[in-house]
């Protein structure tokens, strides 16, 4: 048996191959940034069928946010050993995931764009980045947390429309002080800045919220996308679900900036399942 796993900062989404069977798990995301072994092993515990077949499974390929050096990867890696017993484990950055996923066999460029950001250039060989990822305070341009900032910045600020402002000030979550208690003292302050992303949904039809998308989506291009040199001349593929929910802003921006959109999915988990299923067929 074999698990495919691709994991964002929020949840994972797990598929089981057994032969021709396709069995998903679901559990939360599991980042090494902010989680270690024994929530790895927690995490799987949690979910009784997939934690029932733990001693049944022979190899697990994981993608994952934050598994970007040898080092994270080992945390991830010894987590899921701890669990798994009679597995082969294999850990890699969820970039990876993105760019098997999306690619449609000629050199492309692609993005995820969820509760984080990032972008890779594939050749079909080798997957590579030309600027790196900085995390949600430095970086993260155009994803969830980037935009959830912007609301809860504004709404403190009262730069919000009136009707916005209203709609958080009506949440006794979306205190001052509790709102600097999860972002500062807590953690996942990256995921709970996401959260915030129900209120954008919620009013996405306002021209306050489409600007705003659209100025983070244009803001992520011109630093994850115009950073490659051929930038112009290949496809850009985008995966995650803000870049889905939002697809006419991205559209948009991309047109500005003359970029030729690929594909845009909200998970890549089924194209990682057709993609390692190729590769045990050409072995």
């Amino acid at each position: 048996m074999i698990l495919i796993v691709d994991s964002g900062s929020t949840k994972s989404d797990w598929i089981l191959l057994n032969n021709s069977e396709k069995t998903h798990f679901y559990t939360i995301g599991l980042n090494p940034y902010f989680h270690d072994e024994s929530t790895v092993y927690s995490a799987i515990f949690e979910n009784n069928e997939l934690f029932a077949i733990r001693k049944d499974i022979n190899q697990v390929y994981f993608y994952g946010a934050g598994c970007s050096s040898p080092e994270l990867n080992q945390i991830i890696s010894n987590g899921l050993q701890s669990v798994f017993i009679n597995a082969e484990i294999q850990v890699d950055h969820d970039l990876c995931a993105c760019a098997y996923a999306t690619y449609e066999g000629e050199p492309s460029i692609s993005c995820i764009i969820g509760t984080g950001s990032n972008s890779c250039y594939y050749d079909g060989i080798t997957v590579s980045e030309e600027v790196p990822a900085l995390g949600y305070v430095l970086g993260d341009e155009g994803s969830g947390t980037y935009f959830g900032k912007q609301l809860v910045s504004n709404y403190l600020y009262h730069k919000l429309p009136k009707n916005i402002e209203k709609a958080l000030s009506s949440q006794p979550e979306c205190s001052k002080a509790e709102i600097i208690d999860r972002v500062y003292k807590q953690e996942n302050a990256n995921v709970y800045l996401a959260s915030f992303m129900h209120f954008i949904i919620d009013f996405k039809d306002e021209a306050y919220i489409q600007e705003m998308i659209y100025n983070g989506f244009k803001h992520f291009l011109q630093i994850h996308v115009c950073c490659y040199p051929n930038y112009l001349n290949v496809k850009v593929h985008f995966v995650g679900s803000i870049a889905q929910l939002f697809q006419s802003e991205l559209e948009k921006a991309c047109g500005d900036l003359n970029i030729k959109i690929g594909r845009i999915i909200q998970k890549p988990i089924d194209g990682l399942v057709d993609y390692h299923q190729n590769l045990s067929a050409i072995v």
